[in-house]
Parts: C-alpha cells; sequence; structure tokens
C-alpha cells in the first residue's frame, strides 16, 4: 500500500470518528438546549404577561387561556422544538460540521457570533500555551539528551528528580503561589490579564503583553520541562543500547556525531509524535490555569460558557478540541510512519 493511498485512509477514519463524535455530542447539547430554550419561551410568554394587554386579557380566562397556548406554540415553532429529536439532532450535527455553531444568547469578547469568539480565542491561546510549549520542548530536549549522554551522573540524577517534584505540582496551585511571591509580594509582574487596563497604544501594547506573559509561561515552562526532560531521556538511553549505537563508537566516530547524528536522528519518531501532541494539544488551552491568570484563551472560553450555559458555544469549542487531537493524531501517525524506516506504512510485517 502506498504512502498516498495510506493517508487517504487516515484522513477519511478521522473524519468519520469526527463525525460520530459530532454526533455523540450533538445528542447531548441538543436535550440542553432543548430544556433552556423551553425555559426561555416561558421567560418571553411572561414579560408579555405582564404587559398592559395581559391586564385585559385577565378578565376573560377563556381568551387568555387560548393566546397563551396560541404564543407558546408559536415559539415552540420559532425555535425548531416542534421538529422530532432526532431530526434536531441531526441538524445540529451538520451545523457544526460546517462550522455553523450559531450566535451566543451573550456577548463575549465583544461578539455574539460562536465562530468569530472562537477565532478570537484560539490566537490568545496560541500566545500563552503554545509559546510555553516550544519552550517547554527545547529544554526539555536540552537536558534530556545531556542526561542520556552521561547517564548516572549527578545531571541525569537531578533530572529525575526534577522530574517527579515538577510533575507531581498542580499547575493551577504553582500558579496561585506565583502569584502570590511575584505579584502581591514583590509586585514584579501583574496577577492576571492579557494586558493593563486601559490597553496601551502603538508598540508599548505589544510589550505589555509580553510583560503579562511573564508570569504564566514561567509557571507552565515549570511545571512542565520536567517530564519532557525525563521522557526524552529515556527514549535516548534506550536509543543507545542498539547495535548501530555501539558499531558506531567502535569505528571511532565522534562521540557528539553518535549523539546528536545517530542517537538522536534514530530518537526522532517519538519525540516528533509528543512535540505534535504537545503543540496541536497546546490549542485547547487549560481552563483553570487560564482562569488563574485570567487569560482570555480557549480553555476561559470554555468555562464561560458553561457558566453562561451557552450550548452553541460549549458545542463549537468542543468541535473546534476533538478536531485538533484528531489532526494531531494523523501528523504524529504519518510523522512516525515517515521518520522510522523500520514501520512499513500500510503493510504487516512478514515473519
Amino acid at each position: 500500500m502506498g504512502y498516498g493511498r495510506y493517508l487517504a485512509i487516515r484522513l477519511l477514519n478521522a473524519l468519520l470518528v469526527l463525525a460520530l463524535v459530532t454526533l455523540l455530542v450533538s445528542v447531548l447539547f441538543t436535550k440542553v438546549a432543548e430544556e433552556d430554550l423551553k425555559s426561555s419561551i416561558q421567560e418571553q410568554i411572561n414579560m408579555k404577561l405582564r404587559a398592559e394587554l395581559m391586564k385585559q386579557l385577565s378578565a376573560d380566562p377563556e381568551r387568555f387561556q387560548q393566546w397563551y397556548q396560541n404564543e407558546y406554540n408559536r415559539l415552540i415553532r420559532a425555535y425548531g422544538l416542534d421538529k422530532p429529536f432526532w431530526v434536531r439532532v441531526l441538524e445540529r450535527t451538520k451545523d457544526t460540521l460546517t462550522l455553523n455553531f450559531g450566535n451566543t444568547k451573550t456577548p463575549i469578547f465583544g461578539e455574539t457570533n460562536v465562530k468569530k469568539i472562537i477565532a478570537a480565542a484560539i490566537p490568545r491561546t496560541v500566545l500563552l500555551f503554545t509559546t510555553a510549549q516550544i519552550i517547554v520542548i527545547l529544554i526539555g530536549l536540552l537536558l534530556g539528551v545531556k542526561a542520556a549522554q552521561v547517564a548516572g551522573s549527578a545531571l541525569d540524577r537531578a533530572v529525575s528528580i526534577i522530574a517527579m517534584l515538577t510533575s507531581s505540582i498542580p499547575m493551577w496551585w504553582f500558579g496561585m503561589i506565583a502569584i502570590l511571591i511575584f505579584s502581591f509580594k514583590l509586585g514584579w509582574f501583574p496577577s492576571g490579564g492579557m494586558t493593563s487596563t486601559p490597553p496601551k497604544e502603538g508598540f508599548a501594547y505589544y510589550t505589555d503583553i509580553l510583560y503579562h506573559m511573564v508570569l504564566p509561561v514561567g509557571t507552565i515552562v515549570f511545571v512542565l520541562f520536567g517530564g519532557w526532560a525525563w521522557t526524552t531521556r529515556n527514549i535516548m538511553i534506550g536509543t543507545m543500547q542498539e547495535d548501530f549505537i555501539m558499531a558506531a563508537r567502535a569505528k571511532g566516530v565522534p562521540e557528539r556525531k553518535v549523539i546528536y547524528g545517530h542517537a538522536l536522528r534514530a530518537s526522532a519518531p517519538p519525540i516528533i509524535t509528543m512535540t505534535i501532541f504537545s503543540l496541536l494539544g497546546s490549542l485547547g488551552g487549560a481552563i483553570i490555569t487560564e482562569g488563574v491568570f485570567s487569560w482570555p484563551g480557549m480553555g476561559r472560553l470554555y468555562w464561560t460558557a458553561l457558566q453562561q450555559n451557552e450550548t452553541r458555544l460549549l458545542m463549537g469549542v468542543t468541535f473546534v478540541t476533538v478536531a485538533l487531537y484528531l489532526i494531531s493524531m494523523i501528523l504524529a501517525d504519518l510523522a512516525y510512519g515517515y521518520l522510522d524506516p523500520r514501520v512499513k506504512v500500510g503493510a504487516s510485517q512478514q515473519t
């Protein structure tokens, strides 16, 4: 099976999974939206009941009951609740797959269109979490490779200890500690937000954003870099036990070339896989971390949607998150098959 055919099959599988997940999520959100819309209908009717016209209708109970039923039926049809449940589920699934997420009840980020709201949140999450992930990957690779090179040394033991400590610290907890120390105690950095209030203008606006990024980026990097370094170290140590590494050393190949030209290259597939998952996973943000630092990204957007019961926004954010993870799985699979010559893409191994 050729690489192109394999790619087509992987894309088709991902689309089928995305459609199935969207359908299942639509079942849940359609039911939640139905209850929300019925409450909204009741509120609208109650508002009209308070109007002056209702005083006249209340004098005639039969006329009032007829008006109430007609108004209720009209709103049921207007919101599409007269259609069967599965019809509404399929319509919501279709709208979601075509990126027609609809509008929110209240403005978020100054917008009511769900697509525009998500489009505004993603770059902010990229700015924070993707930047932090790139720093984490670079530090983790450097430390991990060096620790593997001097396995059993003080550096190697230090990397293992740091990995255990940092990986066991909740990011939101460390973020709050960092705010208490560096914001409230020392006053070096702002406690939250993306910009100052009111926002600065010109070049100062961008430097102000970088200033606000220091504390959250530092928190993310501190919590994650140890795990990356430890994982890279273990991958490299396993590769350095292979026969071709022993042969290269026996031939007198310089150690630096053995490490970076042979071992790191052979370790590239799992490292590239981790990198892809980390970078694309960072686009989803983190609900608690963004809440701690008041950062207006995807995580905080999801929390806002939950608080305000914005089912259309929840559906949109969930769809985007699932799509990103499926993309990362495809890229990781394709990268692994392309980089590792031992993997015969689309073909079973012969024994």
